[in-house]
């Protein structure tokens, strides 16, 4: 039976965060608030948390899961041939909703699904998924809903979608904000916009102004 707290409460919070961190580390799913849209989370480097993620949103191997973190610093041992355009993408919007496409360490023992040796990073702009990220690592989450319907902005319409399929939902209150975070393909020499979205390609410009764009 899923359990859930509300995060607005400071005792039901401390007692969430830690079931919450605890439900990560034996390889169950949680649901989290971000500052884009609620996410449902797994251990980044648990292959089957990884499928299992995948299949309680419906989804193939083909649409890999994102990756959050909790600090740049956590860059260094998870990312390759990162730029200096890639570092002042991360110093002008991180924590927030740009999320950069990298290539990953190839020593990396993990499982996000078809990724061809890259992986989307984020740091989210959210006290408790910023807590919880801290606590447990890097962990993979993609939108909290499943595939081919909408991202939810509250916990409900979350739990409506994924039910019993995740062990700790964490209840932030409705998301600042259902706009997805933007994308950005860092692999390169120039970085390649592929997805606009919160962060609007004229503010990602001011920092790269040789931003192209994939479409």
């Amino acid at each position: 039976m899923a359990r859930r707290y509300d995060c607005a409460d400071e005792v039901d919070r401390g007692h969430g965060l830690r079931e919450a961190a605890s439900a990560v580390r034996r390889g169950d799913l949680v649901v989290l608030p971000t500052d884009t849209v609620y996410g449902v989370g797994a251990d980044a480097f648990n292959a089957e948390a990884v499928a299992d993620l995948l299949a309680a949103k419906g989804r193939g191997r083909g649409v890999p899961s994102p990756v959050l973190v909790g600090s740049p610093t956590v860059l260094h041992g998870l990312v390759t041939d990162f730029s200096e355009l890639a570092w002042e993408l991360v110093d002008a919007f991180w924590p927030g909703a740009l999320t950069l496409v990298a290539r990953h360490q190839p020593s990396l023992n993990w499982d996000l699904g078809e990724t061809r040796g890259t992986v989307a990073v984020r740091m989210p702009l959210h006290p408790v998924a910023l807590e919880l990220l801290k606590d447990v690592g890097p962990m993979a989450v993609s939108s909290a809903n499943l595939t081919g319907r909408t991202a939810p902005s509250t916990c409900d319409e979350a739990r409506e979608m994924l039910a019993d399929s995740v062990a700790v939902y964490l209840d932030g209150g409705a998301t600042p904000d259902n706009v997805p975070s933007s994308i950005v393909d860092v692999t390169g020499e120039v970085p390649v916009l592929l997805r606009a979205g919160a962060v609007s390609e004229e503010e990602l410009r001011k920092v790269v102004p040789d931003l192209e764009s994939a479409h």
